[in-house]
């Protein structure tokens, strides 16, 4: 950790549930230092067409990824509509970034983190969901492994997209 990067590298030698939660934790943080310092403009920016995609969409789509597997598989509560998408526009998330409040999309990712690990606070790794995902059940476990691959995937992505935007690379 650093004053330019506040990531915290997770730690080699615990658990099974401080080591998954470590590593989604660290890719929160990536995504959000990929986002770090940019204006409302460029957290807009979208990459090469036909891609939609751009770091505000990433934000807002993982703010639906959070609330989905905590919220709604997990906790078993009913999600009708996202806070972007509906069923008229699934892709709102990504696509409704010209208009959208920044400042707003982001407390909003935030809020379903902190939720997200209220959510799994204190659960034992084999703990089912209360929904199933396609008709199977599915693990905190499976959950926390997956989240990780997720972010993983879409840092991915935002570091694409932030080069894009000012030349900026790194972890």
């Amino acid at each position: 950790m650093t004053e330019l990067d506040p990531r915290v590298d997770p730690p080699m030698a615990v658990d099974e549930t401080a080591t998954l939660t470590a590593f989604l934790d660290y890719h929160r943080s990536t995504l959000a230092l990929k986002c770090a310092g940019l204006t409302d403009d460029q957290l807009r920016l979208r990459s090469v067409p036909p891609s939609g995609l751009s770091l505000l969409g990433l934000v807002r789509h993982m703010a639906e990824v959070e609330r989905y597997w905590f919220q709604g598989v997990l906790l078993g509560e009913e999600i009708a509509t996202g806070h972007y998408w509906t069923q008229a526009e699934p892709d709102a998330d990504f696509d409704g970034v010209d208009t959208a409040d920044v400042t707003t999309d982001f407390a909003t990712w935030r809020a379903e983190v902190e939720a997200s690990r209220r959510a799994a606070a204190g659960l034992p790794l084999d703990t089912v969901g209360k929904r199933p995902r396609r008709g199977r059940e599915v693990t905190l476990r499976w959950i926390l492994a997956h989240m990780v691959e997720e972010y993983a995937r879409h840092n991915g992505h935002a570091d694409l997209l932030r080069e894009l935007v000012d030349g900026s690379t790194g972890e």
